[in-house]
This record gives structure tokens, sequence and C-alpha cells, in this order.
């Protein structure tokens, strides 16, 4: 009994749960387009968020066999399940397969077309493990196309889709934290536990890291300005928003949340160049309280202004 539950404890740990908070980016076509409390596209991204969640589990299991001889030398990832013996091999590629056919399964469940994305999704990450995280540039490219799927797996789900500059907001913002994770990597562990970064200098990948900040605020900030007003369904409401907080109405309020994404890029590149804390930017965007309050801030201006709460 007691080697099983070590198996399954393993197993549940090498899913990687807390890099679900990655695939929350599904939801992001139906919180732009006014569709947040439609119980209906909301149950659409939320399979979409479990098939990215049972996916994204697969690769990791797929990359923890893959590195367990490197990671067994990386002072934290040594005690991954499977780099410390906990899972074997067969156990781990066994589960990936349920894992693979959960996720594919409901995919199937909501169109041809998100089914088509997450294999694209799931060929990414197998490619990435083999071939492109051992290439320079192609493996800050492969991290960054990884949450770009996921926003266009939310709008295939829902059939909402982003505006034009939100959508580059979101590929330039993935390039960041991409290129920060690959500094962080380099200065902290040296190329020994990641053999691609032999092929990188840090001035290059700082450039990369501040040109892809930079891109990221213009692109926000664009859309932000040019944003257009949400054509919401219930008349009644709309009514109301007119009359009482006419303010709410019109969308270039969503300039005032410029500053804290401003104040966001800010304090993750400090995380990132002074720190060197980029290594894994899902545990820092929930453990870091400044970085954690600003996007709160930010995600509660973005509701009360669309929605008018």
């Amino acid at each position: 009994m007691k080697h099983y539950k070590k198996v399954l404890t393993g197993l549940f740990y090498s899913m990687r749960p807390g890099q679900w908070v990655k695939n929350l980016s599904v939801f992001a076509a139906i919180i732009f387009n006014g569709k947040l409390f439609d119980p209906v596209a909301c149950g659409e991204a939320f399979l979409a968020f479990v098939v990215f969640s049972l996916l994204s589990s697969a690769a990791y299991l797929i990359n923890d066999i893959k590195d367990a001889p490197y990671d067994r030398l990386h002072p934290l990832k040594r005690n991954r399940p499977i780099a410390k013996g906990d899972i074997t091999t067969k156990q781990a590629v066994s589960f990936c397969v349920l894992l693979l056919s959960m996720g594919l399964t409901l995919a199937f469940s909501l169109n041809p077309g998100f089914t088509l994305l997450a294999i694209m999704f799931i060929a990414l990450h197998f490619t990435y493990s083999f071939y492109l995280k051992k290439q320079a540039v192609l493996d800050i490219l492969g991290i960054s196309f990884s949450f770009i799927i996921r926003v266009f797996g939310g709008e295939l789900a829902t059939g909402y889709h982003l505006p034009v500059w939100l959508t580059f907001t979101v590929i330039f913002l993935s390039l960041f934290i991409a290129s920060g994770k690959r500094r962080s990597e380099l200065v902290k562990q040296g190329a020994k536990t990641r053999p691609v970064l032999t092929k990188y200098q840090k001035s290059l990948l700082n450039f990369y890291t501040s040109i892809f900040a930079v891109s990221t605020l213009i692109s926000y900030s664009l859309f932000a300005y040019l944003a257009r007003p949400v054509s919401f369904e219930n008349l009644k409401f709309r009514q109301f928003l007119i009359l009482k907080l006419p303010e709410l109405v019109d969308r270039k309020w969503l300039m005032l949340t410029i500053f804290p994404v401003i104040f966001g890029i800010m304090r993750y590149s400090q995380l990132v160049f002074e720190r060197c804390e980029g290594q894994r930017p899902e545990k820092l965007l929930l453990s870091d309280i400044p970085l954690l309050a600003i996007i709160s801030l930010w995600g509660v201006m973005v509701v009360t202004i669309i929605y008018g709460l």
C-alpha cells in the first residue's frame, strides 16, 4: 500500500499542477468579449482549460523522462519523482498515454478545430522535449508558441476572438517571460543542467528580454487605446450603465490599466535581472507579493471596466 501511495504521489507531482495556471489564458477570449458570466461560454472555456491541463501534464511526464539525467545534476530538479526513482519510466509512459487519451477525447467533444489545435499543442511539446529545447532561439520560440496556442485554444473553444493588439501582447509577453527564464537559468545554474544555454550569451538574453518587454507594453497600450465598446445582450443592464455609470461604457477607460501593466513589467524585470528568479515563472507570479498584487489589481480593473461590476 505504501508503495502504491508513493507511486500515485509521484505521478501527481510529475503532472505539475502548479503549471496549470498557464492554462487560465484560455479564458482571455470570453473575458475581453464580455462573456465571462455567460454559462455556455464559460463552460466551453473551462473544458479547454481541462484539456490543456491534461495534455500539458502528459508532456511534462515525457519531458521528465527525457531530462532525468540532467535533472539529477540540478539542485531542485533532482527531487522530481522520475529523476529520484520514485516512479519508473514504464509507469510514467502508461500514465502519459492515459492523460493524452482523456485530453484528446475531451477536445473532440468541443469541436474539430479545437481538437486539431490540441493535437498541435501536444506535438509542439513533444518536439520541444526531443529537439527544440536543444536549439538556441528555437527553444524560446517553442515556449512562447505554447502560450499562444493556449490563447487561440480559448478562441476556438468558445467562438470569441481577441482584438489583434491584445493577441500581439500575448505573443510578446510570452517571449519576454521565456527569455527571462533562460537568462535566470544561465546566470544561476549555468549550462550544466541545460546544454542549450552554452549557445547563449548573457548580453543576448538581456537584449531579448528588454526588447520583448518594450514590445509587450506598446502592444497592450495600443489595445487599450483602440478597444471598442462591448455589446451587452442584456439591454436593461446596458441602459442602467448608460444612465447611471456612463463612464464605464467607454472602453477608453481601459487605458488606466496600462499603469499596472507598466509596474508589472518593471517588477518582473527586477526579479529577473537582479535576483535571477525567472526560472519558474508560474511560481514567481503566485509567490511574489508585489507582483501578485499588481496582477490582481489589473484583473479587477479590467473586469470592472468591461462589466461595470
